[in-house]
């Protein structure tokens, strides 16, 4: 769990992912479209990635990935993320977490 909140507090903008995961590349492209850079942990490429996958679902995160991060904060996973963009306050997020600026 140290390790988490570490990684996450490193970056405005933090994505946990595994490589084979579709709806994680859709998240990430999705904070690239609104011009956010964030940092991804792919976990299947790191050597701690099923202890933090364990420390990601204790947080809530069912499935574990993508579990996203902004400001240190833990979001959620990809229908969160969906919801905080339809609903028009995931790219303030951003901004208040200093990720995008306009």
């Amino acid at each position: 769990m140290d390790r988490i909140g570490d990684l996450a507090s490193k970056k405005a903008a933090v994505i946990f992912t595994k490589s084979s995961c579709f709806m994680c590349h859709s998240i990430k492209a999705l904070f690239y479209d609104i011009g956010a850079s964030p940092a991804i942990h792919e976990l299947d490429q790191d050597p701690k990635g099923k202890e933090m996958e364990k420390a990601l679902r204790s947080l809530g995160c069912n499935p574990s990935v993508p579990a996203v991060f902004i400001g240190g904060k833990f979001v959620g996973s990809s229908k969160d993320i969906i919801s905080l963009q339809v609903d028009g306050s995931l790219k303030q997020m951003l901004i208040d977490a200093k990720a995008i600026w306009f």
